[in-house]
């Protein structure tokens, strides 16, 4: 484990991928008078021009295009971005000589002393980070809400901004490359198959999100799910004190209606009424976290109150587009694995046709039939993923297969009846089709007002030029 010191005293630092995090990484690095150097995969084209440019006035070395193992074992010291594969061979090569690896985010936090409140979990992590700097912003604290989302840590580094709390999303994969990463509010709110096309179990890809809890202290916090059985199963590897919420009463936050209920041990039981749009599930459970972590920071009631009323459901996450003829259109882009998928259909009323599928991230799909076969009327199906979701569920609902996400819609158009429910939720990376989950959703947004217009779906047609899509 290595301190802000090492980065003082060595000057030759590497930092691996030249994405967000790892441009912050530099413009920290740079700011301690370090010696840089850069290696990515892809070309340089890829970088913003104003990048290209800060790489060459502070003469950074640049390696694009490739990697070359002597750019790795002439470093002193590694930061790698998130995204890069820690198994790769150069990476492996330079920690077997025993060159120091880390990440952006272990980077950041060598460099500030401000507490931070962190969530992870496999969905909701961007709502929950979120809700909660605006519940504290409610309260007049000044706050720092980035990480994984926004602004990377080292940016606001190098900011020197004044902030009396720092509120990160963290990921699994910045939690690799985390080791002295201490945050006084740890919050993980879920842990359900994700990233098994990085990670070589689900054993392996749950023990990733429990290091959030690894530097914690007696004195520090952790906000679990009380409801995920494999959180609870692992309880005793968290050092800190532990504070559940969930849908049992004998968790400290809980439910009772639309009320969200907190309750401290030797103090009297705290009542927030949940406004109608985070009053149903996942969104209510969001709401126990975020209320949990922040009154553990003393944020006061009122503010909270304050707060929940003026909080806006960020896009793609359960967003209502629109009502045609009695049938409800949701867009759940952001539903990029199975438990996200299984969240949105444990909220689900009525009848759903579900628009799923993308590029496939080696989870199981059989690990929620039950909701498919419950909740499910017509499952269409796109990308790369189809076959075998087909496979996984055409003994359970009926197989519509689409080529583009306005087929989609349409068929889901013709196919709902009054009272049911068109939902995209992917439950698949969406880079086989496009170049995001925002993207995604926004085509399947177009691709409804077209519908709604009377223009039979097609985003082309109600003025939206759509993205170049794959055949399926």
């Amino acid at each position: 484990m290595i301190d802000a010191d090492f980065f003082i005293k060595n000057k030759n630092i590497l930092v691996v991928g030249a994405g967000r995090s790892g441009m912050a990484a530099l413009r920290l690095l740079e700011a301690q008078g370090c010696q840089l150097a850069i290696s990515d995969g892809g070309p340089l084209a890829k970088l913003s021009q104003g990048d290209q440019q800060w790489l060459e006035d502070h003469k950074v070395f640049q390696e694009f295009g490739g990697h070359d193992l002597k750019t790795f074992l002439c470093a002193q010291g590694i930061v790698v971005s998130p995204g890069v594969p820690l198994d790769m061979p150069e990476l492996v090569a330079a920690t077997d000589k025993n060159i120091p690896v880390i990440g952006e985010l272990e980077l950041g936090a060598l460099f500030t002393d401000i507490d931070i409140i962190a969530v992870t979990g496999t969905n909701g992590k961007t709502t929950v980070t979120t809700m909660i700097g605006e519940l504290l912003q409610a309260a007049g604290r000044k706050v720092f809400v980035g990480g994984n989302i926004g602004t990377p840590l080292c940016d606001f580094v190098v900011s020197a901004a004044p902030a009396d709390v720092l509120v990160l999303e963290v990921s699994s994969f910045q939690l690799d490359t985390a080791y002295s990463f201490h945050p006084h509010v740890a919050v993980l709110l879920n842990i359900s198959p994700d990233h098994l096309d990085r990670y070589a179990s689900y054993e392996a890809y749950a023990e990733s999100k429990m290091r959030i809890f690894r530097r914690q202290k007696r004195d520090d916090l952790a906000v679990i799910n009380g409801d995920d059985p494999l959180i609870k199963k692992r309880l005793a590897e968290i050092p800190s004190t532990i504070r559940e919420f969930g849908r049992k009463k004998s968790s400290q936050a809980h439910l009772i209606g639309s009320k969200a209920m907190i309750q401290f041990p030797q103090q009297a039981v705290e009542e927030y009424a949940l406004p109608e749009v985070l009053s149903s599930y996942p969104n209510s459970d969001n709401c126990l976290a975020a209320i949990m972590a922040v009154r553990l920071m003393g944020c006061p009631s009122e503010a909270i109150v304050k707060g929940l009323a003026g909080f806006k459901p960020l896009e793609h996450r359960l967003t209502h587009v629109a009502t045609i003829n009695d049938v409800v259109y949701i867009d759940d882009s952001k539903a990029t694995n199975i438990g996200a998928l299984q969240s949105a259909l444990t909220g689900m009323k009525n009848p759903v046709h579900l628009i799923a599928g993308g590029r496939d991230k080696g989870g199981d799909y059989g690990l929620i039939s039950k909701e498919i076969k419950t909740k499910v009327k017509t499952l269409i199906v796109i990308g790369e993923a189809a076959d075998k979701m087909a496979a996984a569920y055409g003994d359970l609902v009926e197989i519509v297969r689409a080529s583009s996400m306005d087929e989609a819609v349409r068929q889901a158009a013709r196919m709902a009846q009054p009272g049911e429910v068109v939902l995209l939720s992917p439950a698949c990376a969406s880079f086989d089709m496009f170049s995001g989950y925002a993207e995604r959703g926004r085509v399947f947004q177009h691709a409804v007002a077209a519908l709604k217009a009377g223009k039979g779906g097609c985003a082309s047609s109600c003025g939206v030029k759509p993205p170049l899509q794959k055949a399926v």
